[in-house]
């Protein structure tokens, strides 16, 4: 069995709060600090991936789809490489994603990514969670069942 190093956690965590946020947030959260030389490995572009389903979960795999998606790689000055993959057609963001990703890894910026877009992208996520919940269990019904006849 293949254990997780905390680098792959570390990438693995920034990595779903940047594809869950939207581009216009990242933006903004990296404007805060600044962006270090880098050059594209990969250009940003726009491809098709397939979509796979399980019948209840856990039943056969079949081939539910293809759904669009934009990917870029970025490799700092100091050597790091970053990957950036995100559901949709936004270029600007998978090119956002994989230099947040390459800044993860790097040990003079990692903090600062952490504190200055992670973070707020973080908690903005997790309140957007918690509302949608909110309004879900506004909406809850409460069903049971009455006793015929008394006790």
């Amino acid at each position: 069995m293949v254990t997780e190093t905390a680098m792959q956690a570390r990438r693995k965590a920034a990595m779903t709060v940047l594809a869950h946020s939207d581009a216009a947030g990242i933006a903004e959260c990296l404007g805060a600090i600044a962006v270090p030389a880098h050059e594209h490995l990969r250009e940003p572009e726009n491809g098709l991936v397939m979509v796979r389903g399980r019948i209840g979960g856990d039943g056969a795999p079949f081939n539910l789809g293809e759904a669009t998606v934009s990917r870029a790689a970025v490799r700092l000055a100091t050597g790091e490489v970053g990957f950036g993959y995100t559901l949709g057609r936004d270029l600007e963001k998978a090119r956002m994603i994989a230099l947040c990703d390459a800044m993860v890894q790097s040990h003079e910026l990692a903090d600062a990514v952490e504190a200055n877009v992670l973070a707020p992208l973080r908690s903005s996520m997790l309140a957007s969670r918690e509302r949608q919940a909110a309004q879900a269990a506004a909406t809850r019904v409460d069903f049971y069942t009455m006793v015929r006849g008394g006790g």
